[in-house]
C-alpha cells in the first residue's frame, strides 16, 4: 500500500464539476493499492499516518498533528501510484489491484481514518476526478507500507 500525504491549507475533488469532496487544512491522501495489500497494512499505514507530526508548532517546528491542529483528510483513490516505468514509454499498471480489492482496501482505510479524525472527505472510487489543492510549505511525503 502506497501513499503520498500532502500538508495542505485547502483541497477539493470534483467528478463531473461536482464537488464530491472540500476539506481546508490538513491532508490530501492519493491512496494506491497493490496486488498484495492486506488490511494489516492499512492499519499500520492509517495509524501512522494519523499521527504523523508534520504541522509547525509556535516556533516554526514540525511537532504538531493533525489532531494537535483540528486538521481534516482528503483521501483519494489513485492506482496510478503503482504505475511501473521501467521498460518503454507506457507505464504498466500490473502491480495495481484490481479494481474489487483496491475498492475494499480503500473503504477499509477511509473507515479507519474516521475512527480517528471526525471529518474525512474522499474522493469516487474509480470515477475521473479533479484535484485542485494548495499545498502548504510544500510538504510532502510518499510513503510504502510493505507487508
Amino acid at each position: 500500500m502506497k501513499i503520498v500525504v500532502q500538508r495542505v491549507k485547502e483541497a477539493a475533488v470534483t467528478v463531473e464539476g461536482k464537488t464530491v469532496g472540500r476539506i481546508g487544512k490538513g491532508f490530501l491522501v492519493l491512496l494506491g493499492v497493490s496486488q498484495t495489500d492486506t488490511e494489516a497494512q492499512a492499519d499500520r499505514l492509517a495509524k501512522k499516518m494519523l499521527g504523523l507530526r508534520i504541522f509547525p508548532d509556535a516556533e516554526g517546528k514540525t511537532n504538531l498533528s493533525l489532531a494537535d491542529v483540528g486538521g481534516h483528510l482528503l483521501v483519494v483513490s489513485q492506482f496510478t501510484l503503482y504505475a511501473d516505468c521501467r521498460k518503454g514509454y507506457r507505464p504498466s499498471f500490473t502491480n495495481a489491484a484490481g479494481g474489487e480489492k483496491a475498492e475494499r482496501l480503500y473503504e477499509y482505510f477511509v473507515d479507519l481514518c474516521r475512527q480517528g479524525n471526525p471529518k474525512v472527505e474522499t474522493g469516487v472510487f474509480g470515477a475521473h476526478m479533479d484535484v485542485s489543492l494548495i499545498n502548504d510549505g510544500p510538504f510532502t511525503i510518499v510513503w510504502e507500507e510493505n507487508g
